[in-house]
């Protein structure tokens, strides 16, 4: 496919780095030289340098000719202009990034349709869906929904009393347990490893598990996890994202939320309900003592500033709260906090990234790609060609590049876990979890 980008900050770089390793013809443009120099030197892309709003410009990059056109810059106004632009000249599908969700409303006078948009992405909506998860899986560094919610991928972080301590990934698997799990990625010492049979578990790993949804809590109580209930959250920052969460959530449980701007909090009390407003310095450590975070079930720290998120992250869970919910804007950031141990990370950017690759996914036979930046990993959806090498012996006979492994099998909608006994046939789609040096020697497996 043709896909033109345009804009390459933290988004676009990520979505381009994503699909160009899918041998997509790429094209990203920016008005940044600094932004088209990064993207020169690190992506395998077409790099123009230009207002993608403009339409001499757009035609210079065959907008035209276009299956996607991405508009990914930080300022809505001309991811609309360029949205319009790129639909008159032809574009196929046009999908982009807006932080003003005023525009998706209902008695909105701009209307995303009339501009030619099939898809609007708003960063603050996805980040928000991702922190709600989290906190509905508080044992959880990270969740994942695959195939309509009836799989999940699940980060847990192995602490000296986890059951697996010690154990290598073909002993877990020879035990006899009333329902199956794949383990598909390790996070250890900032490194990602895929295990395969004689990987052996240790202390502070950050293993991350594939499961049906419906066996989650057997999962849990074999990994020695007390799968609670949330009952209450403090939120810090009421940041859009923060008061998404605190709307999606104050109904449901006791929801707290700090601010240290007085007008934000008087706005703030007058505009959420159920939700108690706090004016105060969320790095204050006497604030925190005082309002017994240390008996919070989740603290997640929302603020503009990152570093104020970085700092009291790590000072709440110094406290004692259950889980910690960390956002930052420097995705560089991600793994060095998971591998801290201060709680979950995430990323507004990354949520987006991965919103706009699923739905680009829809669209394709062949694979599809959701990628993380806290592990060196994606997840590539499969469809084996008849006669393929990977339908002509069981998984265990086929020699999988070592950064790989199958996660998941869908035959004609009945998922399951995938063993080394399992054989594939042409009618089944598959989930495989791979670093990205290995996806091109996986698509050879696949092919006939």
């Amino acid at each position: 496919m043709r896909i033109v980008i345009i804009g390459v900050g933290e988004v676009g770089f990520h979505v381009a780095k994503a699909l160009s390793q899918e041998d997509h013809d790429i094209i990203v443009m920016d008005v940044d030289p600094s932004k088209c120099k990064r993207a020169t030197e690190s992506l395998d892309v077409i790099v123009v340098e230009g207002n993608g709003a403009s339409p001499r410009i757009l035609s210079m990059a065959n907008v035209q000719d276009a299956d996607y056109v991405l508009c990914l810059t930080r300022v809505d106004e001309v991811n609309l202009i360029a949205s319009q632009q790129a639909h008159e000249l032809g574009a196929k599908k046009i999908i982009a990034r807006l932080r003003n969700q005023q525009y998706t409303t209902r008695d909105s006078i701009i209307k995303p349709e009339k501009f030619g948009i099939d898809l609007v992405i708003h960063p603050e909506k996805e980040a928000c869906s991702e922190i709600v998860q989290l906190v509905r899986h508080s044992y959880a560094t990270q969740v994942m929904d695959f195939e309509g919610g009836r799989i999940q991928m699940i980060g847990i972080r192995l602490d000296m009393d986890s059951p697996i301590i010690g154990k290598t990934v073909r002993e877990i698997c020879e035990e006899e347990l009333e329902f199956k799990f794949g383990i598909i990625t390790v996070l250890r010492d900032g490194e990602s490893h895929v295990p395969w049979s004689d990987y052996e578990f240790k202390e502070n790993d950050t293993a991350y598990f594939i499961v049906k949804t419906k066996s989650l809590e057997s999962l849990m109580v074999y990994l020695g996890k007390e799968a609670t209930k949330t009952n209450s959250i403090v939120i810090l920052g009421g940041s859009k994202i923060g008061r998404s969460v605190a709307e999606e959530l104050e109904n449901e449980m006791s929801v707290r939320l700090i601010d240290n701007r007085r007008d934000k909090a008087e706005w703030l009390a007058s505009n959420l309900k159920e939700t108690m407003i706090i004016h105060g310095d969320g790095t204050d450590v006497e604030l925190l003592k005082s309002e017994n975070i240390k008996d919070a079930d989740s603290f997640i720290t929302v603020t503009e500033s990152e570093q104020t998120n970085l700092l009291s992250g790590m000072l709440a869970h110094h406290l004692g709260v259950k889980q910690t919910v960390i956002h930052v804007s420097t995705t560089e950031y991600m793994p060095i906090v998971q591998e801290i141990g201060v709680g979950a990370v995430l990323s507004k950017n990354m949520s987006t990234v991965n919103s706009i690759l699923k739905f680009i996914s829809s669209d394709q036979i062949e694979t599809s790609i959701t990628t993380f930046d806290e592990i060196d990993v994606d997840v590539i959806e499969f469809s084996p060609e008849p006669g393929s090498k990977v339908t002509k012996a069981p998984l265990e006979e086929v020699k999988f590049p070592e950064d790989s492994i199958v996660g998941m099998i869908n035959h004609h909608g009945h998922l399951s876990i995938a063993r080394g006994s399992t054989q594939l046939t042409e009618e089944d789609t598959v989930l495989v979890f791979a670093k990205s040096k290995a996806v091109s020697q996986l698509r050879k497996l696949f092919e006939a």
